[in-house]
Formats: C-alpha cells, structure tokens, sequence
C-alpha cells in the first residue's frame, strides 16, 4: 500500500492524517500484523467502538427529545451494528485499503463484512486519536445520520406484533405465524416480505430491510385490515 493509494481514502473519508501511521495501523488487520510482526488494528477498534457509542447515543439524545430511553437504546443499537458500519466501509471502498495477510486475501477478507466493520470503528479511533473529538463526531454522524432517521421512524413498529396478537386473542387462543415468503437484493442490502397467518390463513403480508421489520409490517397491515372491519 503506498501513500498515493492512502491519499484516496482519506479524500473518501474527508479527513486528513497528521499521523499517517495511525491510518495505516487502523487498516491493519491482525493476519497481516502477525505476518510482519506489528501491531493489529484490534485496541483501535475497541476504543472506536466506545466513541461510537457515544457519538450515536449523544446525537440521538440532543436531535430525538420525544423518544423516550427504551426507545433510544433501540435506535442506537439498530445503527451501531455490523451491517450500518459494513455499509459504511462500502461506501468508501476500504476494502481496497486494508493490509490483510496471505489466508484472508485469497478468501477476500478484504470483503468480508465482520472485517470492514471492525476498520470503521479503527477508523474512527484513528481519527479521534489523529484530530480529536470533533472530527470523529463529523466522520460518524454524516455516515449515520439517516440510518438514525430511518431507525427513529420504525422505533414504534415493535407494538405491531404484540397489539395484534392481544387484538385475536380476546376470546381465546389462536394461532399466528410470521413466515419470511421472499428474500431480494445483495448480501449487504437485502430486502425482505413475510406474511403472517392466522390459523393458517394468509392475513396480510409485509417488506422491510430485515426480517423482523418484514414481519412487525405485515403485523401492521393486518391490524388495519381488521379495524376496518
């Protein structure tokens, strides 16, 4: 990896390195550093990942007043995960910067989603150790900010379920089933339908970008069919 090639993704990420190394020790993963004897990018992660969750936690806090604490904890844990922070990696094509050793290159580790999430949060520590608090807080909220939109407008969708099971079984036991009917899209962005049957009927089906959303959606659907009733 030469310095031209490190300038790239610096122009990617908006951030400049006053200390180069840092990028270069945060792009380090442990197969490489046990390879030629360095240090892995493993106790940036770890620090990353605390400045992650406080970055998040402190935005949600200050821009979300009306969500109440449960439902904060539900947002932050909705986008401080490995398929928010593998997205981000994407975006920016790290996998074309990081020093992997010989077994992960010939499995394309440089790919693999656990791998790149783990180098955001590097990242993220790098650039906190690099240029302090504030440019990490730019660096993680402009690659977040509307996965925390998106989250804060579902954060009520866990009552479908449960509303819609108190709502059929008022006069007794019936049974309701969650089905995942069709899986669409790339490993990194699928999107999911279910449908949710009741005794074995199909009610109402539902898409969202997880299974979960999928089903509390046609839990939604269902609902409305049958207050409409």
């Amino acid at each position: 990896m030469n310095e031209h090639n490190l300038e790239i993704l610096q122009k990617n990420i908006k951030y400049q390195f006053k200390n180069i190394e840092l990028l270069k020790n945060a792009l380090t993963h442990t197969s490489y550093a046990y390879e030629h004897n360095i240090k892995s990018n493993e106790k940036l992660e770890f620090l990353g990942d605390s400045i992650l969750e406080f970055i998040s936690s402190d935005y949600i806090y200050k821009n979300y007043p009306k969500l109440k604490e449960g439902e904060m904890t539900k947002v932050r844990a909705t986008v401080v995960c490995e398929s928010s922070l593998y997205k981000i990696a994407k975006k920016h094509n790290f996998g074309d910067f990081l020093y992997t050793g010989k077994s992960e290159r010939v499995s394309k580790g440089n790919q693999k989603p656990a791998i790149l999430a783990d180098s955001v949060e590097a990242i993220i520590a790098g650039i906190y150790i690099d240029g302090g608090l504030e440019p990490a807080k730019k660096f993680i909220i402009e690659n977040l900010k509307d996965e925390i939109e998106i989250a804060t407008k579902h954060v009520g969708i866990k009552d479908y379920k449960t509303v819609l099971q108190e709502k059929l079984q008022e006069n007794g036991n019936i049974k309701i089933e969650y089905k995942i009917i069709k899986e669409t899209g790339p490993d990194h962005d699928k999107t999911f339908e279910a449908e949710v049957l009741v005794e074995g009927k199909e009610i109402a089906t539902g898409i969202g970008k997880n299974k979960k959303h999928a089903e509390m959606e046609a839990a939604r659907k269902a609902l409305k069919q049958i207050q409409s009733k």
